[in-house]
């Protein structure tokens, strides 16, 4: 079709559910970090719910905007309906922000209105190099096997999005199951609620009821009122002026950025392995200008591609959903109603929700990749599983030194790791995987999905660039430095020359005969053999 005579419909029923996963996924992600702002840095209310709230709210809208244009504009192209990419505050970038960015500002000076300046100056900052992506993100995406990117996602979506999630069901088991029961029914298994309800407004709904019977939740309206979205030059340049001033930040704030492009890259895969074909460049942009308009209205917090558009795609959704969560968000905001949300809905409630997410993540992966292709990306969610040990592990100490224990080692000292390691618990190692956990995912994927292919040098390249980034501290440590040649870079090396020069001196037979291994299944594809690369 030449879509000359085809007529986008930006609303379908479909639209109804797909805002409630959307929805609670923004509204989480708004709460958590409210909550931070305002009871770990001591920002006040009109600092969290009068500024970074609504300055959020802004970049979601102005994303949305174009978000929802880009959707008609494919859908026309293409000739059929598509489902418009979900959009919001990037999950695992927001945390860095609140305690890589801000926390540090606070913690050393005790100032919340420094801390809130220096933050929406990294995120402006932060946007520009976002942004920057659009420059080499389609050559990104089209080198990278689909099984590095989507492997990486099923890591993010199966610890934090998935598991995280789950376990705040099992602490409120009679609110989270009674939600988790409408996400199995409605959104799982696709049979249809009485009336036709939507089945995550009902899990939402009934997880709310319960929390309000049990006296788990309440009803506080003393935040409502109008909170004006202004832009707030004078504060942005204070803390660019003090992000110059004190360089070591830019340390976080660059390789953060640089995963953020690379988590956006990887979730417009997502879409096109559903069927929805969009271009990564533009998105990349969109993301980094989003990010920056926000930083000018209040919100540090950088935005997005979200995870999670198969979902969506299965819901049949167009772009009514995310115009919808646009919206709603907004008005919540500006009207204040996020701080009455904040303890009207409990988590158990909103979590099922996010499970759903996750787990249709997970599924589609499995659908978009070759069966041998799995490989690739269970080696890709390795480094995921690491990341949220080693985040739990700093959770412990910090809730122990809470709970009035002294004298306590901190972690990575020598005497714990031993004591650790002694136990089993190898904090070391999971360290280091969990240190750009999202761009060691995507390139181990690569590599193990290039290496089935066959294509030595692609897969060697994959192994160098590694060694380049681990050697300056992209990856697999915690800020950047000098380059140097510890054992991962030098371990990164040996694969990647081994890959490149070992497959020109190899007879041939050893290159394109498979060798077949005992008590595994044969997924490989004798009729393609391996061909050198």
């Amino acid at each position: 079709m030449d879509g000359t005579r085809y007529s986008y419909r930006v609303f379908s029923p479909g639209d109804t559910s797909a805002f409630w996963a959307l929805f609670t996924d923004n509204l989480v992600n708004l709460l958590i970090l409210s909550g931070i702002c305002q009871f770990v840095f001591g920002m006040p209310a009109e600092i969290v719910f009068g500024r970074i709230v609504p300055g959020a709210a802004v970049a979601i809208l102005a994303g949305v905007a174009v978000y929802t244009v880009m959707a008609k504009v494919t859908a026309t192209r293409q000739g059929r309906d598509v489902t418009a990419l979900p959009y919001g505050i990037s999950t695992p970038v927001m945390f860095v922000y609140l305690f890589g960015v801000i926390g540090p500002i606070y913690w050393a000076t005790q100032d919340p209105l420094l801390a809130w300046q220096v933050g929406i100056g990294a995120g402006f900052m932060g946007g520009i190099v976002a942004a920057m992506g659009a420059i080499i993100g389609p050559w990104l995406k089209r080198i990278t096997p689909r099984a590095g990117m989507l492997g990486t996602l099923c890591g993010i979506a199966l610890m934090f999005i998935g598991a995280v999630p789950l376990s705040q069901i099992f602490e409120h088991p009679v609110i989270g199951f009674t939600s988790l029961l409408f996400i199995l029914w409605g959104l799982i298994g696709r049979f249809r609620l009485p009336g036709n309800i939507p089945a995550g407004l009902a899990a939402i709904a009934a997880g709310t009821l319960i929390a309000l019977f049990l006296g788990e939740s309440r009803i506080d309206t003393s935040g409502l009122r109008f909170y004006a979205p202004v832009p707030y030059f004078g504060d942005l340049i204070a803390g660019i002026q003090y992000l110059f001033a004190n360089p070591e930040l830019f340390l976080v704030l660059v390789p953060v950025q640089i995963y953020n492009f690379i988590e956006t890259m990887n979730n417009v895969e997502s879409a096109e392995a559903a069927g929805d074909s969009y271009p990564v460049g533009l998105c990349q942009l969109t993301d980094g200008a989003g990010t920056m308009i926000g930083a000018v209205f209040g919100s540090p917090f950088p935005t997005t591609v979200y995870i999670g558009h198969p979902a969506y795609k299965r819901l049949d959704a167009r772009a009514g959903y995310i115009i919808g969560v646009a919206l709603v968000i907004a008005a919540a905001a500006f009207l204040g109603f996020l701080s009455l949300l904040a303890g009207l809905i409990p988590v158990a409630a909103a979590a099922p929700v996010l499970v759903f997410v996750s787990v249709s993540l997970i599924t589609n992966t499995a659908w978009a990749v070759k069966p041998a292709h799995m490989a690739a990306v269970s080696f890709a969610i390795l480094p995921h599983v690491s990341s949220l040990l080693i985040t739990k592990w700093g959770s412990l100490m910090n809730a122990l030194r809470a709970s009035g224990a002294e004298n306590l080692p901190a972690l990575g000292e020598d005497g714990l790791t031993a004591a650790l390691l002694m136990e089993g618990a190898h904090y070391e190692g999971h360290l280091a995987l969990s240190q750009g956990a999202i761009l060691t995912g995507l390139v181990w994927g690569a590599i193990v999905a290039d290496v089935i292919e066959g294509r030595f040098r692609r897969a060697g390249g994959f192994a160098l660039a590694a060694a380049v980034m681990s050697s300056v501290g992209v990856i697999h440590a915690a800020a950047l430095q000098v380059p140097q040649f510890d054992g991962i870079t030098i371990g990164y090396l040996i694969i990647g020359g081994f890959l490149c020069l070992y497959p020109l001196v190899a007879p041939r037979e050893d290159l394109t005969q498979r060798v077949i291994v005992p008590d595994e299944p044969d997924m490989i594809d004798d009729t393609s053999p391996a061909q050198r690369a």
